[in-house]
């Protein structure tokens, strides 16, 4: 074992002591590149390397499929390539990492990361697991690094502008929240298919596997996108969309960790999320800084069709739903946001003079980069990005269960769960892809 593999062996074996000053964060100055690593070069992996990369240098890559791999290291000639991200990891000149793996990887890659002093942008959802986010949480707090979730919506000036809106009262206090998504858009709720296939010459199976139960490979169902779908690997519609649909919600009326969560749909299939859903949060009133007292909310997520009663949303009727967003509903109106329209109050009439805010749009990503360089911090940390992956993953833990789930957010724990709920909890990772974690 090489030094490096030996150091953060022994610094995440020594969870509860300092971080060695050897694996703190490299500091750099505004004048220049960071050095920086993409674990995963295919789909949104693709981009984030791309716009993380401007005025900046990639030294080293790393995918599990070869072609992907290569077409990557066409753009950056000067990158050292992977297929084992634990190599990756020790090379010595890298400052920050881009992790954009399926779901079930993004936490094993990114605790190792941190313990090395490397700084990282993890995309949504943050892991596959509420203990995973918790520890993520609680590894960028003690390393110091830079950290940033991939939910760059909360960036721009909808998401914005919805949070200024709702916190300077323009449609009084709100009680209730909806948000729907038109996801999936890939395969759920069917069985895991039958037979193997042969793996392709330029796939690692295993690696692409890492800590999830070992299957055999089948053409198509799995790598490069179905993954989504299957429980071992993805978080389903809501996994995939929740990070970006509910964070304006959690963000504008400063959600704290959810009580109850209950769902409603088909019933559970052990393999994989369901072709639609129903989830209802419930949140207590609290204090929210800046703010002052807000009442208790309930939150309702729809994904695979399902909507919102028209009731409540005051949509204008003369216009079709929009198939991705979020509704708050007020005590004086409804507000409206998706991705690239809003904040829209509702209805439309009865606002007709109320302004909006004007706001410049920031770059999620080099906002990212900036702060590894010490300018600025980051809009999604760890620290919000953490307890927004865990409310967001709690829904897939009630629809698995198929019961409510009244939930002890600092025991970690479903209030009277039984020996069903921990596995949906916290993964038992595969044979040797065990990860040292910190409790």
């Amino acid at each position: 074992m090489s030094s490096t593999r030996r150091t953060f062996f022994l610094q995440m074996g020594a969870a509860a002591g300092a971080v060695p000053l050897a694996l703190r964060p490299r500091g750099r100055s505004a004048a220049e590149k960071l050095h920086l690593a993409g674990v995963g070069c295919g789909g949104k992996g693709w981009s984030d390397i791309a716009e993380t990369a401007k005025g900046n240098e990639v030294v080293a890559l790393c995918d599990v499929d070869r072609d992907r791999l290569a077409r990557a290291a066409e753009r950056y000639p000067g990158a050292k390539t992977y297929a084992d991200w634990r190599k990756l990891l020790e090379q010595p000149d890298i400052d920050g990492v881009t992790i954009s793996t399926p779901d079930h990887m993004h936490a094993a890659v990114a605790m190792a990361a941190m313990a090395l002093g490397k700084h990282v942008y993890v995309q949504k959802p943050l892991t596959w697991s509420v203990f995973e986010a918790r520890q993520l949480t609680r590894m960028a707090e003690k390393t110091g690094v830079v950290t940033q979730m991939g939910n760059q919506h909360r960036s721009n000036v909808h998401w914005r502008g919805a949070r200024e809106m709702i916190r300077a009262g323009a449609i009084g206090a709100v009680e209730e929240v909806h948000v729907w998504t038109d996801r999936p858009i890939w395969p759920q709720g069917m069985d895991r298919p039958a037979g193997e296939d042969p793996v392709p010459e330029t796939l690692d199976w295993d690696l692409w596997l890492g800590v999830a139960p070992r299957h055999p490979y089948k053409q198509g169902a799995y790598h490069a996108f179905s993954w989504r779908g299957y429980w071992d690997f993805g978080t389903g519609a809501l996994g995939d969309m929740g990070c970006h649909l509910m964070d304006p919600a959690v963000w504008s009326l400063g959600l704290g960790a959810p009580t109850r969560v209950e769902s409603f749909g088909p019933k559970p299939h052990a393999d994989t999320a369901p072709k639609w859903s129903t989830i209802a949060y419930d949140f207590p009133a609290r204090d929210v800084e800046g703010v002052g007292s807000m009442p208790a909310v309930r939150l309702y997520w729809y994904d695979g069709g399902a909507l919102p009663p028209a009731r409540v949303t005051l949509w204008p009727k003369d216009r079709p739903m929009r198939g991705n967003g979020c509704l708050f509903v007020g005590q004086k109106g409804n507000l409206y946001v998706d991705t690239d329209l809003g904040p829209l109050l509702l209805p439309e009439d009865r606002f007709a003079d109320v302004a909006r805010p004007e706001l410049e749009p920031w770059n999620h990503y080099q906002d990212w980069a900036n702060a590894c360089r010490g300018e600025g911090r980051c809009v999604s940390p760890f620290a919000e990005a953490g307890p927004l992956s865990e409310t967001v993953l709690l829904g897939n833990v009630a629809y698995r269960l198929g019961r409510p789930v009244e939930w002890d957010a600092a025991g970690l724990r479903v209030v009277g769960g039984g020996a069903d709920a921990a596995p949906l909890l916290r993964r038992q990772e595969r044979e040797g892809w065990k990860v040292d974690w910190l409790d």
